[in-house]
């Protein structure tokens, strides 16, 4: 796999295959490129916290 390649991936298709092919280096290194690129979350209550731990957590059981 190119960068070109790596390059064109969204960021849920780069994630998939940095899991298929975990000693890419190449391909993880541009996947936490891409993660610390992005903006983060900024957390103003605790509420909002516990609200984004809960979104989160559902997420990951529909996957």
């Amino acid at each position: 796999m190119t960068d070109r390649n790596l390059a064109a991936m969204s960021r849920e298709q780069l994630r998939d295959y940095v899991k298929k092919h975990p000693q890419d280096q190449a391909a993880f290194q541009t996947y936490m490129d891409r993660l610390q690129n992005e903006p983060g979350i900024e957390i103003t209550s605790m509420d909002q916290f516990e609200q984004l731990v809960r979104e989160r957590i559902r997420q990951s059981q529909n996957e």
